[in-house]
């Protein structure tokens, strides 16, 4: 009963004017009920930044996703939607991966990396793990 889609989110402006702006398409949304997730999937050699011996996210996509969540936690405001978002990343032989959540003004932002280096079940059972954790469903049994 979770509605899956790729949807763009629009933009939550003051005015009319959208000249310029930029289509926020996203990569997966997840809903069930008033429970949205939005998943953003990235690839990179290196899933994190390294200055000064210190690992952060790449900064470009904790914006995007922080602002699909924000534009689209606006937009459905009057439901009283409870709208999260995540980057989710492939897993790389790097040391540091990761896999924190955060809470950013009233918004559940989480970063995940995922596996790809086994075989499809395993894959599979990775995704269906994030589902049932983000919308607090039963665990399968297998």
């Amino acid at each position: 009963n979770i509605d899956v889609n790729a949807s763009q989110i629009p933009w939550q402006l003051d005015d009319d004017n959208d000249t310029m702006l930029p289509v926020m398409q996203t990569d997966i949304m997840l809903s069930k009920n008033r429970s949205i997730l939005i998943i953003d999937a990235k690839y990179y050699s290196q899933t994190t930044q390294v200055l000064y011996n210190t690992h952060t996210l790449h900064s470009a996509n904790l914006y995007q996703i922080f602002t699909y969540v924000k534009n689209k936690a606006a937009e459905c405001k009057e439901y009283s939607c409870e709208v999260s978002g995540m980057l989710l990343y492939a897993k790389t032989d790097e040391t540091v991966l990761p896999n924190q959540s955060y809470s950013m003004s009233g918004n559940e932002i989480s970063v995940c990396t995922l596996d790809l280096d086994c075989d499809f079940n395993h894959i599979a059972r990775q995704l269906n793990e994030i589902v049932i954790e983000h919308f607090d469903l039963p665990k399968e049994t297998s």
